[in-house]
């Protein structure tokens, strides 16, 4: 695994000095404003995102082993979640933000300054719940220039949260919408889940252990409606990849790491796993592999000790 801070991108070299960010998806800025005759200097960017235990990759259908305190073994039955607002980070600290290729679709939505996309590495193969289609990549465009890594949000923005849940696209954009991605949404004062990762095995106490980040506490002028003025545990969290390439590196998304703190196989009270309530027992450990105050849901420290994601080589 390299994780040697680096620039992935220099204003005005040659094409080959971009590695996986290749002529066709330079091409495909012109269709979607990020590129073309009035921005020649704009640079397509590709981040991946693979679905690990420790070192081994999983996906629907893996076993699983070394879960939790008791070292379970079991299987994925969801890996879904919400990535916002990516920004890339240049040596000196200032931040850019990721033009989305694609601003509306199945998998990304945008709103205002906001953007998300939903990442979803389950195929409902095997125990795995949600739908056959896949999304593990966030795909846009930056200025050319130097950077040296990202800075991401897991979770939907608030002017995205609260929006309402038909299942009308024309309303509700499609990546928040639960008749495309069923099981994502909440309700109108909760919003969406940000998460929904789930280990099972029909052995353990408790069959499934949920992990569901979501926002709570939300107040407004009718939340049950989706008019939500704030949230008193916001559960969004902030983090940053220092050094990050994602021509030559990807994301993992460590289910075992997030894992670690917890029997998976029996349920020490309320909800089954961890529901984002704060007097959730389950939720101690998990909030605290997230980074993220269970109090306030606040990130802590700017999320530098959050154990989800991590840099590795594609």
């Amino acid at each position: 695994m390299n994780t040697t801070p680096r620039s992935f991108f220099r204003s005005r070299r040659p094409l080959t000095a971009l590695g996986a960010l290749t002529l066709a998806s330079l091409a495909a800025l012109s269709a979607c404003g990020g590129g073309g005759d009035d921005t020649p200097d704009a640079t397509a960017v590709t981040i991946r995102f693979a679905a690990v235990a420790g070192d081994q990759a999983i996906r629907c259908g893996t076993a699983l082993s070394g879960l939790g305190t008791t070292s379970a073994s079991g299987s994925l039955s969801d890996l879904r979640f919400y990535i916002a607002n990516v920004r890339l980070l240049k040596a000196d600290g200032s931040e850019t933000p990721l033009v989305l290729s694609n601003p509306n679709d199945n998998y990304n939505a945008t709103k205002g300054s906001d953007s998300v996309t939903l990442i979803d590495l389950e195929d409902k193969t095997g125990q795995c719940v949600g739908t056959t289609a896949t999304n593990p990549v966030i795909q846009g465009s930056v200025p050319s220039g130097s950077y040296v890594g990202v800075k991401m949000v897991l979770g939907v923005p608030m002017s995205l949260n609260h929006t309402d849940q038909t299942a009308d696209t024309s309303v509700t954009p499609a990546a928040v919408n639960n008749a495309v991605h069923p099981g994502m949404a909440w309700s109108w004062a909760g919003g969406r889940k940000f998460a929904k990762i789930e280990a099972t095995n029909s052995s353990w106490t408790a069959s499934t252990f949920n992990v569901h980040l979501g926002s709570t506490g939300c107040t407004g002028t009718n939340p049950n409606a989706g008019l939500v003025d704030k949230c008193l545990r916001p559960d969004r969290l902030e983090f940053t990849l220092a050094s990050f390439n994602p021509a030559t590196q990807q994301i993992a998304v460590d289910v075992a790491a997030l894992l670690s703190g917890n029997d998976v196989t029996v349920n020490g009270g309320g909800p089954t796993g961890c529901m984002s309530g704060a007097t959730d027992p389950e939720c101690v450990a998990i909030f605290q592999a997230l980074a993220l105050g269970l109090d306030n849901g606040a990130t802590v420290a700017n999320g530098a000790g959050q154990r989800l994601f991590r840099v590795i080589s594609q």
